[in-house]
């Protein structure tokens, strides 16, 4: 019999997982990369390295999961954990960067691809990324249930669609360009540790969406148990598809043509014209379209759960808590914010601004694992809790390469995760403090 007040089982908690992971990055970021990095290799090793990476933040959030089962994400798990404030800092750098710019790259992304398919209309600029979102909300207005079948048919439907393109690409590699031309490049191209490290910030933005799982702990089935397990389980699948994704875009289609500015971020579609000509480019381009609406969709779904725990700890209005129901006013006041977004930046802007931002909120969180192992000796650390300190270690270099290399944008995430903190005086009267656990 159905649960109504715990409507989503593991197979849709990792799909969720799997639909928020694979978005725009994956199928923009690797034209910019290789423009960067100069050599298709060096790209290739930012992905297998970026997957290790988020596997160790997907075991981190997994032991946090086990001990933490209500929704409410980086916010829960941080007020919770250490104080109010960080977890209200959290609940900000969601709002703005984690679900408000995600939606905007997914929708903007999927404007890219979606745009030469339809007929020559003139139709006004980031309009269809905005409708993407429109229709991502009103699915998810009318219900956790239904919106979540939905959306595990479309991603079980997207990996297939995906798995065919790697076969059939597989079995085409006759018709690749970039391999002769890369194998040259690795002998005389040498490696930037500051580029490198950029470049695995972008990446890392793609790989944001293990922890997706999180936000809906307090809807999941047997939450305990299924939460950490669709985390690891889609992240692992996940990776595996990156890597072999990114190495037929940067190998099919030579340096020169993914490189050129007009082609960056629409890597996906150039390397399937190369390998069997338009009509499979434009399959491709179908394939990713479905892709990036899904993880619209996941991230509508998601967002407005971390506020509605923020509204019963009394950080955000009363009007955003929900009780079974669908948080419609969340929902749309999430959808709002997204299309202002749409309307304002681009792709290429939020890119790294978010990977950083993002990665920098997640390591602070995978840290509370450690605050609460000196506080409770029984808590579930997997390897000792080695994972998670790789994580956090990781995360922590790579922002400060990053910071290096883009002081600007470091800026703009360093403000980011100060909106919180510069709110909590103000915010704190109001609030109803936490149980601990």
């Amino acid at each position: 019999m159905a649960d109504s007040k715990h409507p989503i089982d593991f197979a849709s908690a990792t799909t969720l997982v799997a639909a928020s992971m694979i978005g725009a990055g994956v199928y923009t970021t690797s034209g910019y990369t290789l423009s960067a990095l100069g050599d298709p290799w060096q790209v290739i090793t930012a992905w297998v390295v970026g997957g290790a990476i988020a596997i160790c933040g997907a075991i981190g959030y997994a032991s946090l999961a086990s001990h933490f089962t209500q929704s409410g994400g980086e916010y829960l798990f941080l007020s919770r954990t250490w104080h109010p404030v960080a977890g209200l800092m959290a609940g900000w750098v969601s709002l703005l960067a984690g679900f408000t710019g995600a939606i905007a790259v997914a929708a903007l992304g999927l404007e890219q691809y979606l745009e030469p398919m339809l007929p020559s209309i003139a139709l006004p600029r980031r309009w269809l990324a905005i409708g993407c979102v429109l229709v991502a909300a009103l699915l998810h207005t009318v219900g956790v249930r239904s919106a979540a079948r939905i959306q595990d048919l479309i991603v079980a439907l997207k990996l297939l669609m995906i798995v065919g393109f790697i076969i059939f690409a597989v079995v085409s590699t006759n018709h690749w360009q970039g391999i002769p031309a890369a194998n040259v490049d690795q002998a005389t191209k040498g490696w930037d540790l500051i580029t490198f490290a950029n470049q695995l910030v972008w990446i890392s933005f793609s790989y944001l969406g293990f922890n997706a799982a999180i936000y809906v702990s307090g809807e999941v089935r047997d939450a305990k148990r299924n939460v950490p397990r669709a985390m690891i389980a889609g992240t692992l699948v996940v990776w595996i598809l990156y890597v072999i994704l990114n190495a037929i875009f940067v190998l099919a289609p030579s340096a020169a043509e993914i490189t050129a500015e007009e082609n960056r971020a629409q890597v996906a579609a150039i390397a399937a014209n190369v390998i069997a000509g338009e009509q499979f480019a434009t399959f491709v381009r179908a394939v990713i379209v479905i892709s990036l609406f899904t993880s619209v969709s996941a991230l509508v779904m998601t967002g407005p759960r971390v506020y509605a725990k923020m509204a019963d700890d009394g950080f955000f209005p009363s009007r955003f808590c929900f009780e079974g129901a669908p948080p419609v006013r969340a929902i749309w006041f999430q959808a709002i914010l997204a299309m202002i977004a749409i309307w304002v930046t681009s792709l290429k802007d939020l890119l790294g601004y978010l990977g950083m931002t993002l990665s920098l909120c997640s390591a602070l969180t995978v840290s509370m694992l450690f605050v609460l192992r000196r506080r409770q000796a029984d808590i579930w650390m997997p390897a000792y809790g080695i994972p998670a300190a790789i994580y956090v270690l990781a995360t922590i270099v790579l922002a400060v390469l990053y910071a290096i290399g883009e002081p600007a944008s470091a800026l703009a995430a360093g403000m980011t995760l100060l909106v919180g903190v510069i709110l909590y005086p103000w915010l704190k009267n109001r609030s109803i403090e936490p149980e601990s656990s």
